[in-house]
């Protein structure tokens, strides 16, 4: 086999300046063990590096030397590695020696120790935000967005936790470039449950008046979204509403400038299927989905960005939530215990066709002689 190329070598990124500090703890620590009791918590998963977590834990689980002893005995660092090789085969008594000469002061243990634990909540966070960008976007889970919401449960309480870790200061706010936010999901089915709630919430304009809880920013489709709005003008100041009058709304909204036709506007508002408030629901999950994909994008890029202190990644990190918590809340109003209603606008799992409305309604034939 030939030997490896050095140039191979030269490309390996540089390390990160945790490595380094791992490094100068565990030679603090080789130098002076009595300085284990000062550092504070850490746990061998905090280190960024396996050796180096493997190496921690066997400090941490060997019994500390007499301090004269140690001045005159490498026994400490013998015990050390024997009891690390176990699990990292790589480990050798030179860097031990490598670890020992890097440390620079090793008094500032306490500090390098600090400055583990708060890179490691920075990896910690960056995977919290990843399982929740996965789970919004995992269309295999039966209840996905029960799912979602439970995972930013999940990393609202971590965050709660790594605020009583880390000592607030001013300017807490991140200054990170955020990322755009990701494209919508714009595929037929989408597309297709809100034209079934334009169509049905025009057939049923009393039912809107009671969606307050959906608003244009919930649609994939822009111009969706505006004929929405038209609907709710229309019922909001109490006009009739029927397809012709939501043309005539568009109509003065612009929409029929470039983006539908007349013709194709009223076939979109002449086909209720269901109810709008089913639709509605539909409509809102996916803008909630949307949503926790974006904050967690955005919280990961708070994560990348290393000038970010552990308190800037917390205050960064919960007001992106709050942006969730907002679509949230009002999915909880869509999905909340009904109140009563007629039987034909209960909300129903399945979307039967609706009936058509009465202004529609074919007129009796008379019979003739």
């Amino acid at each position: 086999m030939p030997p490896p190329s050095t140039d191979d070598l030269d490309d390996l990124p540089p390390p990160q300046p945790v490595h380094y500090a791992e490094q100068s703890l565990l030679g603090a620590l080789l130098l002076d063990p009595q300085r284990l009791d000062e550092i504070g918590p850490l746990e061998p998963s905090h280190f960024s590096n396996h050796t180096h977590g493997e190496l921690f834990r066997a400090m941490r689980s060997a019994p500390a030397p007499d301090t004269e002893q140690h001045r005159t005995s490498p026994a400490w660092p013998n015990t050390v590695l024997d009891a690390a090789r176990p699990h990292a085969p790589g480990l050798t008594a030179s860097y031990l020696h490598t670890l020992i000469q890097v440390c620079p002061w090793p008094q500032h243990a306490a500090t390098y120790a600090r400055m583990i634990r708060a890179d490691h909540a920075r990896r910690s966070l960056r995977l919290h935000a990843e399982r929740l960008a996965q789970t919004a976007g995992d269309t295999t889970l039966p209840h996905r967005a029960k799912a979602t919401l439970q995972q930013a449960d999940t990393l609202a309480r971590f965050l709660d936790d790594l605020s009583g870790r880390f000592t607030p200061h001013p300017g807490s706010l991140p200054r990170t470039t955020l990322p755009p936010a990701p494209a919508r999901d714009t595929g037929e089915e989408a597309l297709d449950e809100e034209r079934l709630l334009i169509a049905t919430a025009t057939a049923y304009p009393a039912e809107t008046s009671q969606m307050r809880w959906l608003i244009p920013e919930d649609f994939a489709l822009p111009l969706h979204a505006a004929l929405w709005q038209c609907l709710t003008a229309l019922t909001h100041h109490g006009e009739a509403v029927d397809p012709v009058t939501v043309l005539w709304e568009a109509q003065h909204r612009g929409l029929l400038a470039h983006e539908i036709t007349p013709t194709d506007l009223l076939a979109l508002l002449s086909t209720p299927v269901g109810s709008p408030e089913h639709w509605g629901e539909k409509v809102l999950e996916r803008a909630m989905l949307s949503r926790a994909q974006t904050v967690a994008i955005r919280i990961t890029a708070f994560t990348d960005d290393p000038a970010n202190s552990p308190h800037q990644l917390i205050t960064g990190s919960r007001r992106a939530l709050a942006d969730l918590n907002a679509v949230r809340s009002r999915w909880h109003q869509a999905t909340g215990p009904a109140t009563p209603r007629t039987a034909r606008s209960a909300r129903t799992p399945a979307a039967p066709r609706a009936e058509p409305p009465p202004h529609t309604a074919p007129l009796p034939v008379r019979a003739t002689r």
